[in-house]
């Protein structure tokens, strides 16, 4: 089998939605049927302005062989094993208001919040399947979503971890994310979260994963 990474079309997040949720479901650990909650939101998502995805494939075909046919035709043999996407902020966004509350409370002057929260690209989710972890998969997605982006910089949350002891906060860490806000807690979750940023564009240089780039090179 052979990795590759993809960008995803708004189209193909639409037909292979239930793959990517569940890479999504099975790396954070949800009970079965938590995708059917999340599929209308990950798909409203994806028609807000900015939206951009990527994909990690595993493929029986070497992608970069002479057989292997189109970008579109290699993403269609093969299953997603890692999914990331996001968009640009603005004001009448949940996660934005909830942020921008968070950062209120925190005492965290109002011109310091606008400056912040202008002109962000908010990093959704990052998921990739738990066998294939640990290999710089993450990083590789991580790195092609933010590849070109316009916004002057990046935020996204992950739940607090004592110790920061996970390969989530230990990749967010290693891209230069700093802490924004500790210890908030999002309306309707118990879970506490850190709203993490940093400055775009991501300089150059990663670990490499075993992956190989193909690009879609198809219009969208």
């Amino acid at each position: 089998m052979t990795t590759f990474l993809a960008d995803l079309s708004q189209r193909d997040m639409q037909r292979r939605l239930s793959e990517a949720l569940r890479v999504y479901v099975i790396a954070m650990g949800y009970p079965h049927g938590t995708e059917d909650q999340r599929a209308p939101m990950w798909l409203e998502h994806s028609r807000r302005r900015g939206w951009q995805a990527a994909a990690i494939f595993d493929s029986p075909v070497d992608p970069s062989s002479d057989s292997a046919g189109s970008v579109q035709d290699r993403m269609d043999q093969a299953r997603i094993v890692g999914i990331a996407y996001g968009y640009r902020g603005a004001a009448d966004q949940w996660w934005h208001q909830q942020v921008s509350q968070g950062l209120r409370k925190s005492g965290v002057p109002r011109d310091h919040i606008s400056a912040l929260l202008d002109q962000y690209f908010e990093l959704t989710e990052l998921h990739v399947d738990p066998g294939l972890q640990g290999h710089g998969f993450g990083e590789a997605l991580a790195r092609r979503l933010l590849a070109g982006r316009s916004e002057s910089h990046v935020l996204l949350s992950t739940p607090e971890i004592t110790g920061e002891s996970n390969r989530a906060w230990r990749l967010y860490r290693r891209l230069g994310f700093t802490d924004v806000i500790r210890q908030h807690q999002f309306a309707g979750d118990p879970r506490r979260f850190a709203v993490l940023g940093r400055a775009l564009p991501l300089e150059p240089g990663y670990r490499q994963a075993d992956v190989t780039a193909v690009w879609h090179d198809e219009p969208r």
